[in-house]
């Protein structure tokens, strides 16, 4: 008998532009437009053979294995860049990376779970499987966690507040799933756990399936053979709360340069008065007054938003080429290899402003504005288009040397003239 051979499964990459009106395996075999219409913050999908490679593969007796092996996900659960959480459920545990090697339990041992957040950030693979989620918008997207665990392993029955599609990557997850309006938790514990989890539905999902939850939704999902991965796309969901802080603690800077909120209070018709302790009335009316005086335009609030929302998460680190190239050999070296986004880099745009990592690098005057959308879209520019954009790099303060500087941009190849 032969042996069963094994392979790393590796991702495609999608077409440009996003086929969006057409039937997509990864759904179900229905379009992105319909997914987000009839699915998309309403219902559950559970999608078989969203990546069919996975059943052909073992039909043909060559199953395919996770991109990332045991060993990988170790590594980077290890780093300080690198946001993980170790779970062990008899008795429940919660121990934040980064991970001692020596502490992860081996694939044999049973009843336990590894999470490795912002993979898509670290390993080429999962940054591939991220970018078939993009006919979602960008600032909604947050991350690829990968989840490992042993036989047995979960984190327990719980909700999340955000949508995600839970993508079978090796080895088998048991899913139960309950609309439940009964949200209480059990107490003294390290992780959030429902007390009273009341499965309505479950499934058995198989290497290449894939589940789409919408938020608020309960869920526990247990490991049922040891190594298995699950790959999670989840999606970010502020509070109103966090965004109007943000932009009132922005407008208070923009406030610096408003002249006429410089000037003293003055009170030339203020009368004596028998109540001292009383706010004036007219001090009231005049603050009153110049606050009602603020006004957000809608660009005003999309390009504080592309800002806030493009900022990278606290984890990310951004490093400098090992050979910096100057302004010469950069726009050479970009001619003959193109230009992409570092993986940690977040990049967002309205009708004015191009962000990256929350700063404004170009508005819509400028002449590489298409350039910087394109970027923006695509994740990348090529050789030929960087051609034309090297004629509007002109000096050391272009902000696409500076960005190239900082380890936001990087060169697509190693493989350049320097000559």
């Amino acid at each position: 008998m032969k042996p069963i051979l094994t392979n790393s499964y590796i991702p495609p990459k999608v077409p440009q532009p996003l086929p969006i009106d057409e039937p997509w395996a990864l759904l179900g075999g229905i379009s992105p437009k319909r997914f987000m219409k009839d699915y998309w913050q309403k219902k559950p999908l559970l999608v078989r053979g969203a990546i069919p490679a996975f059943k052909l593969a073992k039909a043909a007796g060559s199953p395919l294995t996770s991109p990332l092996s045991f060993s990988d996900l170790k590594k980077l659960a290890g780093q300080n860049n690198v946001e993980s959480r170790l779970v062990k459920s008899h008795p429940w545990s919660l121990t934040h990376g980064p991970q001692k090697t020596s502490a992860i339990p081996s694939l044999q041992q049973p009843d336990w779970t590894m999470l490795v957040q912002s993979v898509n950030a670290h390993h080429p693979a999962a940054e591939t499987v991220m970018s078939w989620f993009r006919f979602i918008p960008e600032a909604r997207l947050d991350d690829l966690m990968i989840s490992i665990a042993g036989e047995k392993g979960g984190v327990g029955p719980h909700i999340d507040s955000y949508d995600v599609f839970l993508l079978q990557m090796e080895g088998r997850r048991h899913w139960k799933i309950s609309s439940q309006k009964d949200l209480s938790l059990k107490e003294n514990l390290p992780l959030k756990i429902l007390k009273n989890f009341k499965a309505t539905d479950d499934w058995v999902l198989e290497p290449g399936d894939m589940l789409y939850l919408p938020p608020n939704i309960a869920h526990d999902g247990i490991a049922l053979d040891a190594g298995c991965q699950t790959w999670s796309i989840g999606f970010r969901a502020p509070t109103y709360k966090e965004l109007m802080n943000e932009i009132l603690w922005r407008t208070t800077e923009a406030l610096e340069n408003n002249l006429a909120l410089s000037e003293l209070y003055n009170d030339p018709d203020q009368q004596a008065t028998l109540d001292p302790a009383l706010i004036p009335a007219q001090l009231i009316d005049a603050v009153q007054q110049h606050l009602n005086q603020l006004k957000w335009s809608k660009s005003d609030v999309s390009c504080t938003l592309a800002s806030i929302l493009s900022e990278p998460k606290p984890q990310a680190v951004f490093s400098p080429p090992r050979v910096l190239l100057d302004l010469s050999s950069f726009k050479k070296a970009i001619s003959q290899a193109g230009i992409r986004l570092a993986p940690s880099s977040k990049s967002l745009y309205d009708k004015d402003f191009f962000y990256l990592n929350g700063e404004s690098m170009s508005d819509s005057d400028e002449p590489d504005w298409s350039y910087w959308c394109q970027l923006s879209q695509h994740k990348q520019l090529s050789a030929l288009q960087c051609i034309d954009l090297c004629y509007w790099i002109t000096d050391e303060d272009s902000p696409w040397f500076e960005a190239y500087q900082s380890g936001w941009l990087c060169i697509n190849s190693s493989k350049i003239d320097k000559g």
